[in-house]
């Protein structure tokens, strides 16, 4: 059953990572391979990195091509010329659009990072599915921002890595109490909840 969950909650966390990860590559004019390169980077990255720490070789992305397939579909989606005409034509609703799928995919892929440490790796502790979880949630925006030419978007903007932080905490520390489906609930929620309110307030962490 938990399989099953993670396996849904892979795939809205790969189209909302794409999509963000593709909106990104068309506000930097790139080409369509461009484009199917940052969704593809975006939507899987966070997972690659996530297995290479807790040696699950090869990386489940490798494994199973249907990730990969989603998030270049997806890709496609957003580089057809009606879709980047809307988004050139509507720059509020693009970043509305960015912020929540972003929001979104750092959520599902926080706590799929949380369960799969927890079901790969034996008496797993705490820390390491925390970590694990936030590495799987962030990872894939950093390598689509260093891509872009851009600062990552986790060191700089409002609350992002700190949200995937404190859900990945959530969701381990309920894991036995609660369940692992209701869990990742928890988890999924206080990332999404964290991430838009720092967005609406603006909140930020002290800077240099």
């Amino acid at each position: 059953m938990i399989d099953i969950i993670i396996f849904i909650f892979e795939i809205i966390g790969t189209v909302a990572f794409a999509v963000a990860g593709a909106f990104v590559a068309v506000e930097k004019k790139m080409d369509v391979l461009g484009v199917m390169i940052m969704g593809l980077t975006t939507a899987v990255g966070g997972g690659v990195l996530r297995d290479l720490l807790i040696g699950n070789i090869p990386p489940a992305a490798f494994k199973d091509p249907v990730y990969a397939i989603i998030a270049i579909a997806t890709s496609l989606v957003v580089f057809w010329p009606k879709v980047r005409m809307v988004v050139n034509a509507h720059q509020a609703a693009f970043d509305r659009t960015l912020l929540i799928m972003d929001t979104l995919g750092l959520g599902v892929f926080t706590v799929v990072g949380v369960a799969t440490c927890n079901q790969t790796v034996a008496d797993s502790g705490l820390f390491l599915p925390i970590f694990v979880g936030t590495i799987t949630g962030v990872g894939g925006s950093i390598l689509r921002d260093v891509l872009a030419g851009n600062t990552p978007y986790v060191f700089v903007k409002h609350f992002y890595a700190c949200a995937s932080i404190l859900g990945a905490m959530g969701c381990a520390l309920t894991w036995e109490k609660l369940g692992n489906v209701i869990s990742m609930i928890v988890g999924a929620a206080i990332v999404m909840v964290l991430r838009l309110l720092a967005a609406h307030f603006r909140w930020k962490l002290p800077r240099a």
